[in-house]
């Protein structure tokens, strides 16, 4: 058997369908118990408040008529596979990196399966303070924030013997 340096990073897909399952599992239970725009208050700042967003982020392009939909989902669908292309050309010990990529893609596919089954993505963790209101989002937009950090972490913090290697 291979040790971890010597394996693709296609390991870290674990990650991914363990994410994916649980955003799955969290909006399965939202649709089952909650009615849309129904709010449950959890803490004098964070409720459950079931919503549709048929946009992206911020619900950018939410209101675009229906083409952003399938727009969206062939996004989501390149970005998925170039993820999966980049984590089999990783070494699985690169944590960041096929850290990184699995978050953003169990996200990306998260995201794309309620977009095509539904035709708008469940969101439903709501944050607000007073009058101000963050949007809501899922377990999905956390992992792909999640993902994200990471690669800003990996961009300033990262193993830069490549570059020092190159250099010499």
């Amino acid at each position: 058997m291979t040790n971890l340096t010597e394996r693709s990073g296609l390991v870290w897909l674990w990650l991914s369908l363990l994410l994916f399952a649980v955003d799955f599992g969290t909006k399965a239970l939202v649709v089952a118990n909650m009615k849309l725009y129904e709010s449950i208050e959890l803490l004098p700042f964070f409720n459950f408040t079931y919503m549709h967003n048929y946009g992206a982020a911020f619900s950018f392009l939410s209101e675009a008529g229906g083409w952003q939909r399938w727009f969206l989902s062939g996004i989501a669908v390149a970005i998925s596979v170039l993820l999966v292309v980049w984590l089999k050309n990783l070494r699985a010990n690169n944590w960041v990196l096929c850290g990184a990529y699995s978050l953003v893609l169990a996200g990306a596919i998260g995201n794309l399966y309620d977009r095509v089954t539904l035709g708008y993505v469940v969101d439903f963790l709501h944050f607000y303070y007073k009058d101000w209101h963050y949007p809501a989002f899922n377990v999905a937009d956390m992992a792909i924030v999640g993902g994200a950090g990471l690669l800003l972490f990996d961009a300033f913090f990262g193993d830069k013997s490549e570059t020092r290697e190159t250099k010499a």
